[in-house]
């Protein structure tokens, strides 16, 4: 049921890894809240500092990897979901790569995603507006298919739940070529009822609402508060 392997990144802004992260004062409390655009900076660079052999996520990716991994029926050990970022086979990060700080990076930015996902609030993806020929799916492909690398990497979401999740799972893979979903007709079947989102602002909105709607399946509450735009619009 899961896509084709998407292909690897390719660093957009070659450089030599940052130098590991100077170690702070025991009193020094750890950062907390969101990244400052300085910090997503740094995680880019780290991100585009590895090297050509590794299969690393991008930023965009790594965001939707991350509510992949968030929404296991278990959690998921850190080390074990970090690995796939420097690396979608598990290869070790290479000597002298600033594994330390980009874990830090990343972890704020998981609980930053858990907090949203336990209250069922809002939470801004991590896409980018591409130029004024692409088209939606294209601008939220790059964090679906981090998402799907998560699914792929840890399964156990899909083995026990896939019925229930399957129309905000089909929501997420409609931005995928069906040519690239294989072994998945219940999913395909359930992507042709609907339509691809008219503008970025949905289809942004469309990441959220499936995250919450899977997330009310994994995670119930007694009164969830997922907001609903309303399903996505059906053909």
């Amino acid at each position: 049921m899961n896509p084709r392997r998407p292909p690897a990144s390719k660093p957009t802004r070659p450089s030599k890894p940052p130098a590991p992260a100077r170690p702070k004062p025991e009193s020094a409390p750890a950062a907390i809240g969101p990244l400052s655009d300085a910090e997503l900076g740094e995680l880019e660079a780290l991100l585009d500092s590895l090297p050509a052999g590794h299969e690393a996520l991008d930023m965009t990716m790594v965001d939707g990897y991350l509510c992949g991994v968030l929404l296991q029926p278990r959690p998921v050990p850190e080390g074990l979901w970090l690995a796939r970022i420097v690396d979608l086979d598990g290869k070790p990060a290479p000597a002298g790569f600033a594994l330390q700080r980009l874990a830090e990076l990343a972890r704020r930015r998981h609980d930053e995603l858990n907090r949203a996902i336990e209250r069922r609030g809002w939470f801004d993806p991590w896409v980018y507006e591409l130029d004024d020929e692409a088209s939606p799916s294209e601008a939220v492909l790059p964090w679906v298919a981090g998402f799907a690398a998560a699914l792929d990497t840890f399964p156990a979401l899909i083995e026990r739940h896939e019925e229930a999740i399957l129309e905000p799972l089909a929501t997420l893979y409609r931005h995928f070529d069906p040519d690239d979903l294989e072994d998945a007709d219940a999913l395909l079947a359930e992507i042709e009822t609907l339509e691809l989102p008219v503008d970025l602002p949905e289809a942004v909105e469309d990441l959220v609402r499936s995250v919450l709607l899977i997330a009310d399946v994994v995670r119930p509450q007694a009164a969830a508060a997922t907001p609903r735009r309303g399903p996505p619009r059906r053909r």
